[in-house]
């Protein structure tokens, strides 16, 4: 019973953010929008993702130095602020923490401004493993 008490307090001083294990076809869907963003198909993008973050929202890695957050793994360092890292340039004008729950319009804003700046090789899996055989990425339920 004691261990249980620090658990629950824990639970609701830091509440679940909701949180989303995609499956490639729902991804496919809600990505469909960005296909030849950027120059970039559909598949490369949902191959690039899954090497990333597994489609998880909840994927946080930490890299070099900075934290990479959520679906698109978006580093601290440029892209959003936290406070791991104030001196962040923020480029896309949000919370690190907006990465890592179920709606993932603001990802994609965020994703498409790193399309602008950096291409779609900011996310070295896809070099090295989106851009051959991506057939394997399409989904048949689109």
């Amino acid at each position: 019973m004691r261990s249980f008490v620090p658990l629950f307090l824990v639970g609701i001083l830091f509440p679940a953010i909701p949180a989303k294990q995609f499956t490639k076809c729902e991804l496919s869907q809600l990505l469909k929008d960005i296909d030849g963003y950027g120059g970039v198909a559909l598949p490369e993008f949902i191959c690039t993702m899954f090497h990333t973050s597994g489609y998880d929202t909840q994927a946080i890695v930490e890299n070099n130095g900075s934290t990479e957050y959520g679906l698109f793994q978006i580093s601290n360092k440029l892209w959003c602020k936290s406070s791991q890292v104030p001196q962040s340039r923020n480029i896309c004008d949000i919370s690190c923490d907006k990465f890592l729950d179920d709606d993932i319009t603001d990802d994609i804003m965020c994703a498409k401004k790193i399309l602008d700046i950096k291409g779609i090789d900011y996310w070295l899996a896809h070099k090295a493993l989106c851009t051959e055989k991506l057939e394997q990425w399409l989904c048949e339920k689109l």
